[in-house]
């Protein structure tokens, strides 16, 4: 019963959206219509919630690498590329300007 609760949980809600307060909820909720006991409520309650931390880790992953790859389409200068053609056109403005006072 409790594998079947859990996986229907699963199903049910995406498990990177439960909330601590959402989870506790709907265990204090099984428990107190009889379908969980005390023990089992924690251990769902603690499935569930490492079972939404790794959604959200999951999904923070898929987000920053979809993020990368949407900039790399885009051709945008990362601000590494910025900072060293800075520092070029600080060394290429010195050049110059040397160069005008040896004239």
């Amino acid at each position: 019963m409790f594998e079947l609760i859990k996986k229907a949980v699963y199903t049910g809600m995406g498990a990177a959206s439960l909330t601590k307060e959402k989870i506790d909820e709907f265990s204090r909720e099984l428990i107190k219509v009889g379908k969980l006991s005390e023990q089992e409520g924690e251990k769902l309650v603690n499935d569930l919630r490492k079972k939404a931390d790794e959604s959200k880790e999951s999904l923070r992953q898929q987000t920053e690498l979809m993020v990368e790859a949407a900039l790399q389409r885009m051709q945008l200068a990362k601000l590494s590329d910025v900072e060293r053609l800075e520092g070029e056109i600080a060394e290429l403005r010195k050049e110059l300007e040397a160069l005008k006072n040896k004239e």
